[in-house]
């Protein structure tokens, strides 16, 4: 009896146990949209997936998710959504404007869909986010408020069926003081415009600021002969917009001047969509306040991922792969990374070769996706640094098969171009130079962090 009462005492005690680990144990209980899901919707999703936005449906209630259940867990799984398509195990990893979802994240989305879905209980759901009810700047949603200073293109009238246009108007620039930038962001003048402009730049047309002009890169050439690569990064740039991109935030004590008498040159590629719509660019400019002025020029370069100059040669049917090199005139750090293609884009590699022929991956983008040119600003302690005389190598890869959804004609020869059908490759990454002390107190600074950080991850 006392040894049929003690296994009874110990199997109580297991099933206890038991209980109490399934209660501590978040996988092991149900999960539902109200409680779980929502909110992840809010903080990554909903913000393109509302109603009139660019996402084509909206995620806001449970009502308008639970259709899309299925292909939202496909989409989190593989990570197409949200738009963070850079390879985290490789490379710089820690950003400032990270919106990936988490493992466990994705974990409560997949676990969701297949457990049916469940709404869960209305009390759970938390507050609504204020939806987007125009075209809103990127900043103002991250909580920079609104820009200092917009400046408009004029507009340009595509018709629903079309050639590719290069629009190309000016806008003057107006300030009557000198001001430095600390954040920049383009968009289209309209919602709609979102569907038929690629991209926007801002170039600057200087007024006596010569050293505003990129001369710490090259390709190659002499100055007195440089490659197409080296006029462009030569001149000027506020900043280049594709589909997809929110801003571009310089890195603390670094940014653009701009000065009175000055003028933006746009360059504006737009295509025809289907349907007749009328937009041109804008830019939203965030300045330091006065006596905050910081130290440091940001430049912006387009890193080729071409060894010949405009020379693309991608057979039909085929997976093609191109590499372009530039070298670092000065010691240089750089605070983000935007792989540009067009259809055909699959993958991109920017790697650095140090003086001493050691190399180091900086970024890998795998799932390229023409839709979303995401610009990944890499956090202050993690922006790489390099010594002058190193080498930024850009590997691209090119699909184009039919397994590339974005692939208009998987039968053409593609070539380089400025058409949507056409191909390029450069990675766009703003710059910083640094001074040999400056750049020696940098590396010693984070070495002194990383080594004091060292017996906390023993």
């Amino acid at each position: 009896m006392r040894f049929a009462l003690t296994v009874s005492a110990t199997l109580i005690a297991i099933a206890a146990m038991s209980v109490v680990g399934q209660a501590a144990d978040p996988t092991s209980r149900p999960v539902t949209f109200t409680k779980d899901v929502a909110p992840i919707l809010q903080e990554k999703c909903q913000q393109c997936h509302q109603p009139n936005s660019i996402a084509p449906m909206s995620l806001i209630s449970y009502e308008d998710a639970r259709p899309w259940a299925r292909s939202m867990k496909q989409r989190v799984v593989t990570r197409q959504m949200p738009p963070w398509h850079i390879d985290m195990s490789v490379g710089v990893h820690e950003f400032k404007n990270d919106m990936s979802l988490s493992d466990a994240q994705i974990d409560t989305i997949a676990r969701w869909v297949d457990a049916g879905a469940p709404e869960g209980d209305p009390k759970d759901m938390p507050p609504p986010k204020p939806l987007v009810t125009d075209n809103e700047w990127q900043g103002v949603r991250d909580g920079y408020g609104p820009p200092d200073l917009v400046i408009r293109s004029s507009e340009y009238t595509m018709p629903a069926q079309h050639q590719d246009v290069w629009y190309r108007p000016m806008s003057d620039v107006p300030l009557t003081e000198p001001r430095w930038a600390r954040m920049v962001e383009i968009r289209p003048t309209q919602l709609k415009g979102r569907r038929i402009v690629h991209h926007s730049i801002a170039y600057l047309v200087l007024n006596n600021d010569p050293d505003a002009v990129n001369t710490g890169t090259a390709t190659g050439a002499t100055a007195a002969d440089p490659t197409p690569d080296d006029l462009v990064n030569r001149r000027p740039q506020l900043m280049e917009w594709a589909i997809g991109k929110g801003y571009d935030r310089f890195r603390d004590g670094t940014g653009k001047l701009i000065l009175p008498g000055e003028k933006i040159s746009w360059d504006q590629h737009l295509h025809a969509v289907g349907e007749e719509i009328t937009s041109g660019s804008e830019i939203g400019i965030w300045f330091y306040p006065k006596g905050q002025e910081p130290q440091k020029r940001s430049y912006l370069i387009g890193f080729t991922g071409l060894r010949k100059p405009q020379f693309v040669d991608i057979p039909p049917n085929s997976i093609a792969s191109t590499d372009g090199f530039t070298v670092l005139k000065e010691n240089t750090l750089i605070t983000n990374f935007q792989p540009h293609f067009h259809l055909r884009g699959k993958a991109m590699q920017v790697e650095a070769i140090l003086p001493d022929g050691k190399n180091q991956i900086i970024s890998y983008i795998g799932k390229f996706n023409f839709n979303w040119m995401t610009n990944y600003i890499y956090a202050d302690d993690a922006a790489p640094v390099f010594p002058k005389g190193t080498v930024i190598h850009v590997s691209a890869w090119y699909d184009n098969t039919r397994a590339n959804p974005n692939n208009p004609d998987p039968d053409q020869w593609v070539g380089y171009g400025d058409r949507t059908v056409d191909e390029m490759a450069h990675a766009w990454m703003n710059v910083v130079y640094l001074t040999d002390d400056e750049y020696k107190a940098l590396v010693a600074e984070r070495k002194a962090k990383a080594e004091k950080a060292a017996p906390a991850t023993k």
